[in-house]
């Protein structure tokens, strides 16, 4: 299940801090016209840097646990050909997205799966609704994947018996992935990425993943490098229905030695468990309905366990995110010095990524409004590579949005002029309606000081 994420900035006048006595106007709201949509071409899921030992812990526990926590006694998986069908009304954008999916799961993941023919019985059903349908059943969800139906009106007749439990399942034969189809090319193509993946694969989601998008912190949005070897191993003759953990975990080192030589080399130990308060903790920090004071002592109580069980990876690194996106608008001081820490882990441990340019937007954004235009033009350049590279169109719109206003309000009106078009094309498959794109461009918009005079 791809729960509901967090928005990429906190914009609104209650989650930045007033600047007026720095900077005595804003801009007016934006009436560029929108060009085309710009889409990802080509999509890449990038390498595998980590020894094959740590994957094969994090295949066991991707494996045989569910996100509710729930053991899973032993490995499913579809035998044959994989047949995927749409119903519903599907978006347009749905169609192409799907295409590349299911060729990359071709290519990379040697999975046998196609679109079904006309007529032609499919193992995976998706099914596009109307997002407040499926959020009445599932209110925390973006979208989800369900085993044994297939179909929406199946589930809901089928709902909470034994037959849509996945512990129950010997084999895979039947699944339905329901998204919504109401939301932004983008994330009709997230969920197709998360659900397609978990119909055919694991079904846990590790907060310790960094690369990976079965990892609630949706940093990655589609499918990596380790997701694909993932499903390679998952989908090897060596594993079969029934399989149970420990004898997964006999057959596993030679499956991953095989596929992934780089990865035979020694390592150093694995992430440890991460124990349940924590995962409690940033559940609550991240739950909009919970009140902001709440949702701040959530924060500060992950940042206290990360900080006590003495991580220094990823882990460590979002709690100090999500502190930051919960206190920039009561505690700003507070909110700056973790984004910093936050993108000093991040780049650390990984350089320019998508994780690192996720903190720059925040930052980028508070420069922006505190007319520190240099920052927010530095910031922005540092993240608009990661953003692309992980076709993140939604994170690269925004990032070129603060860009282009810090560039306006510099004086450089050409060079703004440019870089904001670009930002339109890729807001509008991140975003979604031409409504979106200009409330997202127009809060951006309140953001920036007026122009500096020379």
């Amino acid at each position: 299940m791809r729960r509901l994420a967090i928005p990429i900035l906190c914009l609104m006048a209650a989650c930045v801090p007033s600047t007026k006595n720095e900077v005595p106007g804003r801009n007016s709201p934006v009436a560029t016209a929108l060009p085309p949509m710009k889409t990802f071409a080509t999509q890449r899921g990038g390498g595998v840097n980590r020894p094959n030992s740590q994957i094969a812990q994090d295949f066991l526990d991707l494996t045989f646990q569910m996100e509710s926590g729930r053991p899973l006694p032993w490995l499913t998986k579809f035998e044959g050909p994989i047949k995927v069908a749409v119903t519903g009304q599907a978006p347009g954008s749905l169609e192409g997205d799907l295409a590349r999916l299911l060729a990359r799961l071709r290519s990379e993941a040697g999975i046998n799966i196609s679109r079904a023919a006309r007529g032609e019985e499919a193992q995976i059903i998706v099914e596009a609704i109307p997002r407040k349908t499926l959020q009445k059943a599932v209110p925390q969800a973006a979208c989800f994947v369900v085993p044994n139906v297939s179909g929406w009106s199946e589930f809901k007749r089928n709902r909470g018996n034994g037959k849509t439990d996945w512990t129950r399942l010997s084999n895979r034969k039947k699944a339905t992935v329901i998204i919504p189809n109401d939301v932004s090319p983008q994330e009709v193509r997230d969920c197709l990425h998360e659900e397609i993946s978990q119909a055919l694969g694991p079904l846990n989601d590790l907060y310790r993943l960094p690369d990976s998008i079965f990892n609630d912190d949706n940093f990655h949005t589609i499918l990596t490098g380790f997701d694909m070897l993932i499903l390679r191993a998952y989908y090897s003759p060596e594993l079969r229905n029934g399989m149970t953990r420990g004898q997964t975990a006999r057959v596993l080192p030679a499956v991953l030695s095989r596929l992934n030589p780089r990865g035979n080399r020694a390592s150093n130990a694995g992430a440890n468990r991460t124990p349940k308060q924590w995962n409690d903790a940033i559940t609550s920090a991240l739950a909009m309905r919970t009140s902001q004071s709440q949702r701040a002592a959530s924060a500060a109580k992950a940042v206290k366990i990360a900080q006590a069980q003495g991580w220094k990876d990823n882990r460590l690194a979002f709690s100090l995110f999500v502190q930051g996106r919960v206190t920039l608008g009561s505690k700003p001081e507070t909110a700056i010095s973790a984004f910093v820490q936050s993108g000093n882990i991040y780049k650390q441990l990984y350089g320019a990524s998508v994780h690192a340019a996720h903190v720059n937007t925040q930052m980028a954004a508070f420069a922006l409004s505190s007319g520190q235009l240099d920052v927010a033009i530095r910031l922005t350049d540092e993240g608009i590579p990661a953003a692309r590279n992980s076709s993140n169109a939604a994170l690269l719109a925004t990032l070129l949005m603060i860009k282009a206003e810090a560039l306006e309000a510099s004086g450089r009106d050409e060079e703004a002029r440019r870089v904001r078009l670009d930002s339109l094309g890729w807001g509008r498959y991140g975003f979604g309606s031409e409504r979106n794109v200009r409330a997202r461009l127009n809060e951006i918009k309140a953001l920036a000081p007026r122009r500096v005079r020379s």
